[in-house]
């Protein structure tokens, strides 16, 4: 009599479990150098803990391998064969970013372009000393730049960087494909409906329940009355100067650098992208920064699933310019 008491409370307990709804959880980590955040809906903490834990180390192992900070990653190792006549094996996750990449590259005729690594270098001095880099320097930093010069042999899956002193740079495209990893491996532990925020860069999945979509706002927190879009199941990525930037004799100078000028951008500019993946939004929203609407315009009628919120101005002037492919 005791056992099938038991029994049954066990069973009532287990049904129980099932019914109920699922809570809201959430869990950040410092990663690549900024705040990761998931926002996840499961029926019990543990699962939800190690589904966050097992994601959070998908980042950390890509790290070693797209680190321009860290000396011994994949990406660094890379860099310092420059002009050496190598041809180097790559791992999968990193042929994966450098093939996008260049895709990206040719169809913007290098207003996207990874190898900018010698000028963000330059630039990020120049943000630390307030004070713009030496023309000298940039025109020396542009001889080692091009993304013609980065050589993919796709049957061997080798790279090679054609000149000396060239540094890859996967600022604008490396954490959106972390956010599409986290995403994969959080929905292969049974999270579906699952927000990654991947410093800015978001990967959403099944909206949260009884909603429609995940709320994201358009142009954040400093732009309260511009859109707000209810989303799931694709990626959204920010770029612009809003954050990061120098001024030097009244000019603000962005984080940002155009490839083909080697300068910082001026234009007071803030891009959304709406993509299917996170590796695609994130690339994008650095293109488009570089192109601004017009020229962002043309490339944007060329893609699939893609639109773009692009915010010019500061405070009471700015404007709102939405285009969507067709």
């Amino acid at each position: 009599m005791r056992l099938l008491a038991h029994i049954l409370g066990m069973l009532w307990m287990a049904h129980g479990l099932e019914s109920a709804p699922p809570q809201r959880f959430v869990f950040v980590e410092k990663q690549m150098g900024a705040d990761f955040r998931i926002v996840l809906y499961a029926k019990e903490a543990k699962f939800a803990k190690a589904a966050a834990k097992a994601a959070f180390d998908e980042v950390k192992r890509l790290n070693a391998i797209f680190s321009d900070y860290e000396a011994e990653s994949e990406l660094s190792l890379l860099s310092a064969n420059s002009g050496k006549g190598k041809k180097l094996s790559v791992s999968e996750d990193l042929w994966t970013v450098l093939s996008a990449a260049q895709c990206l590259s040719t169809q913007t005729d290098g207003a996207f372009d990874v190898t900018v690594g010698p000028c963000v270098r330059l630039w990020r001095i120049a943000r630390f000393r307030k004070t713009l880099p030496a023309v000298d320097k940039i025109a020396a930093a542009k001889l080692a730049m091009g993304y013609q010069k980065l050589l993919l042999y796709p049957e061997a899956k080798k790279v090679q960087l054609k000149d000396q002193n060239m540094i890859l740079d996967l600022g604008g495209i490396a954490k959106g494909y972390a956010a599409d990893k986290m995403l994969e491996i959080l929905k292969e532990k049974g999270m579906l409906s699952v927000l990654v925020d991947a410093g800015g860069d978001l990967a959403l999945g099944d909206a949260p329940p009884n909603k429609k979509g995940w709320r994201i706002e358009i142009g954040g927190r400093k732009h309260p009355d511009l859109p707000v879009l209810e989303l799931a199941n694709c990626a959204v990525a920010t770029s612009g100067d809003i954050e990061q930037f120098v001024e030097v004799d009244g000019e603000r100078y962005s984080h940002i650098i155009d490839p083909r000028t080697g300068i910082g951008l001026t234009a007071r500019l803030q891009v959304t992208v709406v993509a299917p993946s996170g590796m695609q939004a994130d690339s994008l929203a650095s293109a488009l920064t570089v192109f601004g609407p017009e020229e962002g315009r043309l490339l944007i009628k060329k893609l699939s699933g893609v639109e773009s919120y692009f915010v010019q101005g500061h405070a009471a002037d700015r404007t709102l310019t939405r285009i969507k492919a067709e």
